[in-house]
Protein backbone atom coordinates (compact mmCIF):
# COMPACT_ATOMS: atom_id res chain seq x y z
CA UNK A 1 0.00 0.00 0.00
CA UNK A 2 1.76 3.57 -0.90
CA UNK A 3 1.62 5.94 2.03
CA UNK A 4 0.42 8.64 -0.30
CA UNK A 5 -1.73 8.23 -3.35
CA UNK A 6 -1.86 11.70 -5.68
CA UNK A 7 -3.87 12.69 -9.03
CA UNK A 8 -2.41 13.90 -12.14
CA UNK A 9 -5.05 15.69 -14.06
CA UNK A 10 -4.03 15.27 -17.56
CA UNK A 11 -5.66 16.50 -21.42
CA UNK A 12 -4.74 16.45 -24.76
CA UNK A 13 -1.74 18.34 -25.80
CA UNK A 14 -0.76 18.68 -22.33
CA UNK A 15 3.59 19.34 -21.82
CA UNK A 16 4.98 16.10 -22.64
CA UNK A 17 7.79 17.06 -19.83
CA UNK A 18 4.94 18.36 -17.27
CA UNK A 19 2.90 15.05 -17.44
CA UNK A 20 5.41 12.12 -17.31
CA UNK A 21 8.66 13.70 -15.01
CA UNK A 22 6.12 13.87 -11.78
CA UNK A 23 4.28 11.13 -12.84
CA UNK A 24 7.04 8.65 -12.72
CA UNK A 25 9.53 10.64 -10.17
CA UNK A 26 6.32 10.33 -7.69
CA UNK A 27 5.98 6.96 -8.35
CA UNK A 28 9.58 5.94 -8.00
CA UNK A 29 9.14 7.88 -4.21
CA UNK A 30 6.63 5.53 -3.61
CA UNK A 31 3.58 7.55 -4.11
CA UNK A 32 0.53 6.40 -5.88
CA UNK A 33 -0.58 8.26 -8.93
CA UNK A 34 -3.39 8.15 -10.72
CA UNK A 35 -3.52 10.08 -14.62
CA UNK A 36 -7.16 10.95 -15.58
CA UNK A 37 -8.89 12.92 -18.24
CA UNK A 38 -12.43 14.17 -18.76
CA UNK A 39 -13.94 12.28 -21.49
CA UNK A 40 -11.24 9.27 -21.07
CA UNK A 41 -10.70 6.11 -19.10
CA UNK A 42 -7.85 4.08 -18.11
CA UNK A 43 -6.29 2.83 -21.04
CA UNK A 44 -7.06 5.41 -23.31
CA UNK A 45 -4.02 7.85 -23.76
CA UNK A 46 -3.52 12.10 -24.39
CA UNK A 47 -1.18 13.09 -26.86
CA UNK A 48 1.23 15.23 -25.89
CA UNK A 49 3.10 18.54 -26.55
CA UNK A 50 7.08 19.26 -26.76
CA UNK A 51 7.43 23.06 -26.13
CA UNK A 52 10.53 24.94 -25.80
CA UNK A 53 12.38 27.90 -26.71
CA UNK A 54 14.13 28.01 -30.18
CA UNK A 55 14.99 30.88 -30.14
CA UNK A 56 11.49 32.23 -32.11
CA UNK A 57 9.35 35.47 -29.77
CA UNK A 58 7.57 32.29 -28.09
CA UNK A 59 7.99 28.98 -27.73
CA UNK A 60 7.68 26.04 -30.40
CA UNK A 61 5.17 22.99 -30.34
CA UNK A 62 6.05 19.59 -31.86
CA UNK A 63 4.46 16.26 -31.06
CA UNK A 64 5.23 14.43 -28.14
CA UNK A 65 4.79 10.98 -26.45
CA UNK A 66 1.34 9.35 -26.22
CA UNK A 67 0.60 9.38 -22.61
CA UNK A 68 -1.30 6.44 -21.29
CA UNK A 69 -3.72 6.94 -18.30
CA UNK A 70 -4.21 4.59 -15.79
CA UNK A 71 -7.86 5.77 -14.22
CA UNK A 72 -10.92 6.98 -14.98
CA UNK A 73 -12.09 10.70 -14.87
CA UNK A 74 -15.77 10.05 -13.81
CA UNK A 75 -14.61 7.59 -11.47
CA UNK A 76 -12.83 9.86 -9.05
CA UNK A 77 -13.21 10.25 -5.65
CA UNK A 78 -11.42 13.17 -4.13
CA UNK A 79 -11.64 11.64 -0.47
CA UNK A 80 -8.81 8.60 -1.39
CA UNK A 81 -6.30 11.41 -2.60
CA UNK A 82 -3.90 13.57 -0.77
CA UNK A 83 -2.61 15.68 -3.69
CA UNK A 84 -3.44 17.21 -6.62
CA UNK A 85 -0.87 17.59 -10.23
CA UNK A 86 -1.55 19.83 -12.95
CA UNK A 87 0.80 19.89 -15.70
CA UNK A 88 1.04 22.90 -18.21
CA UNK A 89 1.09 22.98 -21.96
CA UNK A 90 -2.10 23.50 -24.03
CA UNK A 91 -4.49 21.22 -22.23
CA UNK A 92 -5.13 24.10 -19.29
CA UNK A 93 -7.00 26.11 -22.00
CA UNK A 94 -10.26 24.16 -22.79
CA UNK A 95 -9.71 22.44 -19.14
CA UNK A 96 -10.38 25.14 -17.74
CA UNK A 97 -13.92 25.81 -19.06
CA UNK A 98 -14.66 22.26 -17.85
CA UNK A 99 -17.37 22.71 -14.84
CA UNK A 100 -16.29 19.33 -13.65
CA UNK A 101 -12.40 19.98 -13.65
CA UNK A 102 -13.22 23.68 -11.85
CA UNK A 103 -15.14 21.41 -9.16
CA UNK A 104 -12.61 18.75 -8.45
CA UNK A 105 -9.99 21.17 -8.28
CA UNK A 106 -11.76 23.70 -5.60
CA UNK A 107 -12.01 20.30 -3.76
CA UNK A 108 -8.82 20.02 -3.28
CA UNK A 109 -8.40 23.36 -2.52
CA UNK A 110 -11.36 23.55 0.12
CA UNK A 111 -9.80 20.53 1.73
CA UNK A 112 -6.32 22.26 2.27
CA UNK A 113 -4.97 19.18 0.12
CA UNK A 114 -1.48 20.05 -2.09
CA UNK A 115 -1.80 21.52 -5.50
CA UNK A 116 0.79 21.43 -7.63
CA UNK A 117 0.52 23.18 -10.64
CA UNK A 118 3.30 24.25 -13.54
CA UNK A 119 3.62 26.48 -16.37
CA UNK A 120 -0.30 27.01 -18.22
CA UNK A 121 -1.73 24.69 -15.26
CA UNK A 122 -2.56 27.78 -13.87
CA UNK A 123 -5.43 28.50 -16.08
CA UNK A 124 -7.16 25.93 -14.09
CA UNK A 125 -6.82 27.70 -11.07
CA UNK A 126 -7.83 30.79 -12.26
CA UNK A 127 -10.82 29.42 -13.57
CA UNK A 128 -11.70 27.33 -10.19
CA UNK A 129 -10.94 30.63 -8.25
CA UNK A 130 -8.85 29.14 -5.78
CA UNK A 131 -5.95 31.74 -6.37
CA UNK A 132 -7.49 34.76 -4.98
CA UNK A 133 -4.86 36.47 -2.18
CA UNK A 134 -3.12 33.34 -3.17
CA UNK A 135 1.47 33.74 -3.87
CA UNK A 136 1.63 32.53 -7.37
CA UNK A 137 4.10 31.99 -10.45
CA UNK A 138 3.56 30.46 -14.19
CA UNK A 139 4.35 30.77 -17.57
CA UNK A 140 4.79 34.28 -18.17
CA UNK A 141 2.02 34.60 -20.38
CA UNK A 142 -0.25 33.37 -17.55
CA UNK A 143 0.21 36.47 -15.69
CA UNK A 144 -2.63 38.62 -16.69
CA UNK A 145 -5.33 35.84 -16.40
CA UNK A 146 -3.61 35.49 -13.13
CA UNK A 147 -3.54 39.04 -11.53
CA UNK A 148 -7.31 39.56 -13.12
CA UNK A 149 -7.92 36.25 -11.03
CA UNK A 150 -6.76 37.94 -7.21
CA UNK A 151 -3.18 36.27 -7.59
CA UNK A 152 -0.37 38.03 -5.57
CA UNK A 153 2.06 37.40 -8.96
CA UNK A 154 5.87 36.32 -8.63
CA UNK A 155 7.38 37.39 -11.53
CA UNK A 156 9.33 34.22 -12.92
CA UNK A 157 13.21 35.62 -13.50
CA UNK A 158 14.45 31.85 -14.97
CA UNK A 159 12.18 29.37 -16.01
CA UNK A 160 13.04 27.41 -12.73
CA UNK A 161 11.26 29.50 -10.85
CA UNK A 162 8.60 27.94 -8.00
CA UNK A 163 6.41 29.69 -5.73
CA UNK A 164 4.69 28.21 -2.53
CA UNK A 165 1.56 29.38 -0.54
CA UNK A 166 0.43 27.16 1.89
CA UNK A 167 -0.79 24.22 0.28
CA UNK A 168 -0.55 25.37 -3.36
CA UNK A 169 3.24 24.57 -5.04
CA UNK A 170 3.11 26.71 -8.92
CA UNK A 171 6.61 27.02 -11.21
CA UNK A 172 6.89 28.77 -14.08
CA UNK A 173 8.00 25.96 -16.44
CA UNK A 174 9.27 22.30 -16.53
CA UNK A 175 12.62 23.57 -15.76
CA UNK A 176 11.01 24.21 -12.27
CA UNK A 177 10.79 20.50 -12.03
CA UNK A 178 13.19 19.35 -9.78
CA UNK A 179 12.36 21.75 -7.03
CA UNK A 180 8.96 22.01 -8.26
CA UNK A 181 8.57 18.21 -7.22
CA UNK A 182 10.52 18.30 -4.10
CA UNK A 183 8.42 21.24 -2.76
CA UNK A 184 5.13 18.83 -3.50
CA UNK A 185 6.53 15.96 -1.83
CA UNK A 186 7.09 17.80 1.21
CA UNK A 187 3.77 19.15 1.06
CA UNK A 188 2.74 15.93 1.11
CA UNK A 189 4.56 15.21 4.51
CA UNK A 190 7.54 13.44 2.29
CA UNK A 191 11.24 13.92 3.62
CA UNK A 192 14.29 12.63 2.07
CA UNK A 193 17.43 11.34 3.44
CA UNK A 194 21.09 9.80 2.09
CA UNK A 195 20.51 12.46 -1.23
CA UNK A 196 24.07 13.76 -0.74
CA UNK A 197 24.99 11.77 -3.95
CA UNK A 198 26.95 12.62 -7.22
CA UNK A 199 25.55 11.40 -10.15
CA UNK A 200 26.60 11.15 -13.58
CA UNK A 201 24.77 11.05 -16.79
CA UNK A 202 26.31 9.96 -19.92
CA UNK A 203 23.85 11.70 -23.14
CA UNK A 204 24.50 11.83 -26.71
CA UNK A 205 22.51 12.86 -29.77
CA UNK A 206 19.07 11.39 -29.86
CA UNK A 207 19.14 9.21 -26.96
CA UNK A 208 15.46 8.82 -25.87
CA UNK A 209 13.85 11.87 -24.24
CA UNK A 210 11.71 10.77 -21.80
CA UNK A 211 14.80 8.15 -20.74
CA UNK A 212 17.20 10.97 -19.96
CA UNK A 213 14.61 13.56 -18.27
CA UNK A 214 12.86 11.74 -16.20
CA UNK A 215 15.32 10.35 -14.44
CA UNK A 216 17.35 13.28 -14.32
CA UNK A 217 15.29 15.59 -12.77
CA UNK A 218 14.00 12.63 -10.77
CA UNK A 219 17.27 12.50 -8.86
CA UNK A 220 17.75 16.50 -8.78
CA UNK A 221 14.39 16.84 -6.46
CA UNK A 222 15.82 14.67 -4.29
CA UNK A 223 18.46 16.78 -3.39
CA UNK A 224 21.34 14.96 -5.43
CA UNK A 225 24.09 16.64 -7.63
CA UNK A 226 23.17 15.40 -10.87
CA UNK A 227 25.49 16.15 -13.75
CA UNK A 228 25.31 15.58 -17.91
CA UNK A 229 27.83 14.68 -20.41
CA UNK A 230 28.65 14.00 -23.59
CA UNK A 231 31.41 13.13 -25.66
CA UNK A 232 33.01 16.36 -28.10
CA UNK A 233 30.79 19.03 -26.33
CA UNK A 234 30.78 21.03 -22.99
CA UNK A 235 28.56 21.93 -20.36
CA UNK A 236 25.81 24.53 -21.65
CA UNK A 237 26.07 22.66 -25.15
CA UNK A 238 23.04 20.79 -25.88
CA UNK A 239 21.92 16.90 -27.32
CA UNK A 240 18.91 16.67 -29.46
CA UNK A 241 16.64 13.91 -28.28
CA UNK A 242 14.47 11.71 -30.06
CA UNK A 243 10.75 10.39 -28.88
CA UNK A 244 10.35 6.78 -29.15
CA UNK A 245 6.82 5.50 -29.15
CA UNK A 246 4.68 2.78 -30.37
CA UNK A 247 2.03 3.53 -32.66
CA UNK A 248 0.76 0.42 -34.42
CA UNK A 249 3.97 -0.38 -36.26
CA UNK A 250 5.97 -3.10 -36.23
CA UNK A 251 8.61 -1.09 -34.40
CA UNK A 252 8.75 1.96 -32.39
CA UNK A 253 7.80 5.42 -34.08
CA UNK A 254 10.12 7.98 -33.92
CA UNK A 255 10.00 11.83 -33.66
CA UNK A 256 11.96 14.81 -32.24
CA UNK A 257 12.04 15.80 -28.96
CA UNK A 258 13.28 18.22 -26.43
CA UNK A 259 17.12 19.76 -26.58
CA UNK A 260 18.38 18.53 -23.72
CA UNK A 261 20.89 20.79 -21.65
CA UNK A 262 24.27 19.58 -20.56
CA UNK A 263 25.89 20.42 -17.47
CA UNK A 264 29.45 19.44 -17.74
CA UNK A 265 32.49 19.17 -20.27
CA UNK A 266 32.81 15.29 -20.62
CA UNK A 267 36.59 15.86 -21.27
CA UNK A 268 36.97 17.92 -18.18
CA UNK A 269 34.70 15.42 -15.94
CA UNK A 270 36.26 13.66 -12.71
CA UNK A 271 34.77 10.17 -12.91
CA UNK A 272 36.50 9.23 -9.43
CA UNK A 273 33.92 12.70 -8.07
CA UNK A 274 30.82 10.55 -8.73
CA UNK A 275 28.80 7.97 -6.93
CA UNK A 276 27.02 6.64 -10.11
CA UNK A 277 26.36 6.52 -13.32
CA UNK A 278 23.05 6.55 -15.72
CA UNK A 279 23.35 5.41 -19.51
CA UNK A 280 19.28 6.77 -21.34
CA UNK A 281 18.70 4.71 -24.46
CA UNK A 282 17.64 5.95 -27.87
CA UNK A 283 19.87 5.94 -30.71
CA UNK A 284 22.44 7.69 -28.77
CA UNK A 285 24.24 4.40 -27.85
CA UNK A 286 24.75 2.54 -31.04
CA UNK A 287 27.42 5.09 -31.99
CA UNK A 288 28.69 5.83 -27.81
CA UNK A 289 29.90 2.96 -27.92
CA UNK A 290 32.06 3.24 -30.60
CA UNK A 291 33.36 5.92 -28.44
CA UNK A 292 36.92 4.79 -26.56
CA UNK A 293 36.83 6.68 -23.87
CA UNK A 294 33.01 6.07 -23.22
CA UNK A 295 34.03 2.81 -22.72
CA UNK A 296 37.19 3.58 -20.59
CA UNK A 297 34.18 5.64 -18.47
CA UNK A 298 32.07 3.18 -18.10
CA UNK A 299 34.35 0.28 -16.79
CA UNK A 300 35.93 2.71 -14.68
CA UNK A 301 32.67 2.66 -12.97
CA UNK A 302 32.37 -0.76 -13.38
CA UNK A 303 35.95 -1.84 -11.67
CA UNK A 304 35.18 0.13 -8.74
CA UNK A 305 31.79 -1.43 -7.97
CA UNK A 306 29.58 2.08 -8.25
CA UNK A 307 25.86 1.65 -9.17
CA UNK A 308 25.66 1.69 -12.81
CA UNK A 309 21.77 2.16 -14.35
CA UNK A 310 21.13 1.36 -18.15
CA UNK A 311 18.21 1.57 -19.83
CA UNK A 312 16.49 0.20 -23.06
CA UNK A 313 19.50 0.45 -25.58
CA UNK A 314 22.02 1.90 -23.36
CA UNK A 315 23.45 -1.63 -22.67
CA UNK A 316 24.32 -1.24 -26.16
CA UNK A 317 27.20 0.20 -24.21
CA UNK A 318 27.59 -1.64 -21.70
CA UNK A 319 27.84 -4.88 -23.91
CA UNK A 320 30.77 -3.15 -25.90
CA UNK A 321 32.88 -2.17 -22.37
CA UNK A 322 32.34 -6.26 -21.32
CA UNK A 323 31.56 -5.27 -18.70
CA UNK A 324 28.09 -7.79 -18.60
CA UNK A 325 30.35 -10.78 -18.31
CA UNK A 326 28.39 -13.21 -15.75
CA UNK A 327 25.80 -10.27 -15.00
CA UNK A 328 22.41 -10.39 -15.42
CA UNK A 329 20.53 -8.19 -17.12
CA UNK A 330 17.69 -7.08 -19.57
CA UNK A 331 17.08 -4.22 -22.28
CA UNK A 332 15.38 -3.78 -24.54
CA UNK A 333 14.45 -6.95 -26.52
CA UNK A 334 16.16 -5.65 -29.77
CA UNK A 335 19.36 -5.40 -27.44
CA UNK A 336 18.76 -8.94 -26.51
CA UNK A 337 21.71 -10.15 -29.03
CA UNK A 338 23.72 -7.18 -27.64
CA UNK A 339 23.11 -8.32 -23.81
CA UNK A 340 23.64 -12.84 -25.10
CA UNK A 341 26.70 -11.57 -26.80
CA UNK A 342 28.01 -9.71 -24.04
CA UNK A 343 28.35 -12.50 -21.78
CA UNK A 344 25.51 -11.57 -19.92
CA UNK A 345 22.40 -13.82 -18.77
CA UNK A 346 19.51 -12.55 -20.50
CA UNK A 347 16.32 -11.30 -18.04
CA UNK A 348 12.92 -11.35 -20.19
CA UNK A 349 11.14 -7.86 -19.84
CA UNK A 350 7.88 -9.39 -18.85
CA UNK A 351 6.53 -6.88 -18.41
CA UNK A 352 7.48 -4.56 -20.71
CA UNK A 353 8.70 -2.04 -17.03
CA UNK A 354 10.02 -4.64 -15.57
CA UNK A 355 13.92 -3.62 -13.97
CA UNK A 356 16.46 -5.73 -12.46
CA UNK A 357 19.18 -5.35 -10.06
CA UNK A 358 22.39 -7.51 -9.82
CA UNK A 359 24.62 -6.38 -7.49
CA UNK A 360 25.92 -2.96 -8.65
CA UNK A 361 23.98 -3.05 -12.00
CA UNK A 362 20.57 -2.10 -12.90
CA UNK A 363 18.62 -2.67 -16.11
CA UNK A 364 15.62 -1.56 -17.67
CA UNK A 365 14.21 -2.22 -20.36
CA UNK A 366 12.32 1.26 -21.82
CA UNK A 367 10.99 4.26 -20.27
CA UNK A 368 7.44 2.62 -19.08
CA UNK A 369 9.54 1.09 -16.22
CA UNK A 370 11.28 4.02 -14.89
CA UNK A 371 9.58 4.30 -11.37
CA UNK A 372 11.12 0.54 -11.07
CA UNK A 373 14.44 1.58 -12.59
CA UNK A 374 15.06 4.66 -10.46
CA UNK A 375 13.69 3.53 -7.21
CA UNK A 376 16.21 0.90 -7.56
CA UNK A 377 19.56 2.92 -8.03
CA UNK A 378 17.93 4.90 -5.09
CA UNK A 379 18.38 1.02 -3.12
CA UNK A 380 22.03 1.16 -4.09
CA UNK A 381 22.38 4.74 -3.50
CA UNK A 382 21.09 4.75 0.10
CA UNK A 383 18.56 7.26 -0.66
CA UNK A 384 15.17 6.83 1.12
CA UNK A 385 11.94 8.82 0.74
CA UNK A 386 9.61 8.40 4.16
CA UNK A 387 6.05 9.50 4.71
Amino acid sequence: MAPKKVLLLCGDYMEDYEAMVPFQALQAYGVSVDAVCPGKKAGDACRTAVHQGIGRQTYSESRGHNFALNASFDEINVNEYDGLVIPGGRAPEYLAMDEKVLDLVRKFSDTKKPIASVCHGQLILAAAGVVQNRKCTAYPAVKPVLVAAGAKWEEADTMAKCSVDDNLVTAAAYDAHPEFISLFVKALGGSVAGSNKRILFLCGDYMEDYEVMVPFQSLQALGCHVDAVCPDKGAGEKCPTAIHDFEGDQTYSEKPGHDFALTASFDNVDASSYDALVIPGGRAPEYLALNEKVISLVKGFMDKGKPIASICHGQQILSAAGVLQGKKCTAYPAVKLNVVLGGATWLEPDPIDRCFTDGNLVTGAAWPGHPEFISQLMALLGIKVSF
